[in-house]
């Protein structure tokens, strides 16, 4: 049996892990199954390397950190296998651009695709997942990295006056994830957007806003920073320029704290992040360049969100959704095919 080897992520990190060896064959033994969840819970990250590309080494190493779940947008696109439930493809496509930047994002003076902000996921919802397998299919030449930051660390370099502002806040969160709706803590331009985002503006209607907290604490007692700008509205019984401030504050004094780690992407990578402690984001890329990963979902949630008024999914249907923002007719092609790209949000 191979060797599985763990070591830190990095000499200027106290949290996340790295894990070589792992295999389909050893992932049967139940003490290495054991440590590798006991892992994810101590480290938040855990990057695996030099593994089999393969859908079925993601959902059975998947597995090893709980149940799968689905995802809860019919909007997202599955992946094309019948391995496990909700294996989601996040595909940007490679693409150039004509008359138009709709879809794209601005960030340093470049125009990015499969650019996404720092968060975490599932805000839109009552529950959250417990945590994200990612494995690459396509990777961009340059750029297109993911980035993690721990919550438990945000939280401890955040001013100690701001904590005590925000210790007994919920941030109000929206289905409707596009970034040009975004209004707090942008560090990005948008130019507008796509027809493919209209099937997310109509399911955003039918869902209750979600509440969850901008800090709760972990049963080792570890006070956790877990809010972002990325579909939030507001804070709640703050909807308010006040609250407004707040928010905006928040998440400016995070991004002065945050010491990501970002992760160059190879096809023999897969990586795992604790969703209820660990905030990601995606640098994007060139528009040129395809990228594509999948991704596998875990159950568990950590109790603390819920729906606004305690509404379901279905009890409401919203007005005044701010509709697509559509450029004129344009073609949408790879480089040298010529054919029509299919994305989705992954979100």
């Amino acid at each position: 049996m191979v060797k599985v080897t763990i070591t830190n992520l990095g000499d200027e990190f106290n949290w996340g892990s790295r894990v070589s060896g792992v295999s389909l064959d050893n992932l049967n033994d139940a003490d290495l199954r054991a440590e590798l969840a006991q892992l994810l819970v101590d480290r938040g990250v855990i990057v695996f390397e030099n593994l089999d590309p393969s859908s079925e080494l993601q959902v059975e190493l998947s597995k090893v950190f709980g149940r799968l779940k689905d995802h809860p947008t019919k909007s997202t696109a599955r992946a094309d296998t019948d391995l496990a439930e909700g294996v989601i493809e996040i595909d940007y496509g490679g693409m150039h651009v004509s008359e138009t930047d709709h879809g794209l994002t601005g960030v340093n003076g470049k125009k990015l695709i499969s650019f996404l902000p720092w968060h975490f996921d599932h805000t839109y919802n009552d529950e959250l997942n417990y945590a994200g397998v990612l494995r690459p299919m396509i990777i961009a030449p340059e750029m297109g990295r993911t980035g993690y930051a721990d919550g438990i660390e945000i939280y401890e370099r955040l001013p100690a006056d701001l904590r005590a502002r925000i210790e007994d806040k919920a941030v109000l969160y929206t289905l409707d994830v596009r970034l040009t709706q975004m209004h707090f803590g942008r560090y990005f331009e948008t130019y507008g957007d796509l027809p493919h985002m209209a099937g997310n503006v109509e399911e955003s209607k039918t869902f209750p806003r979600a509440i969850h907290p901008m800090v709760w604490t972990r049963p080792d007692g570890q006070k956790v920073a877990h809010y972002c700008g990325f579909s939030a509205v507001g804070i709640e019984s703050h909807e308010d320029p006040e609250g407004e401030l707040l928010l905006e504050e928040a998440l400016q004094e995070m991004y002065k704290v945050i010491t990501p780690y970002w992760h160059d992407w190879k096809l023999t990578d897969m990586l795992i992040w604790d969703n209820s402690r660990v905030l990601h984001a995606v640098e994007g890329c060139d528009p040129k360049y395809p990228r594509r990963v999948h991704r596998t979902t875990i159950q568990g949630d950590y109790g603390l969100g819920h729906f606004e008024h305690g509404k379901n999914i279905g009890e409401v249907m919203r007005e005044g959704v701010a509709p697509l923002a559509l450029p004129e007719p344009v073609e949408w092609a790879t480089p040298n095919a010529g054919k029509a790209i299919s994305r989705s949000t992954g979100k």
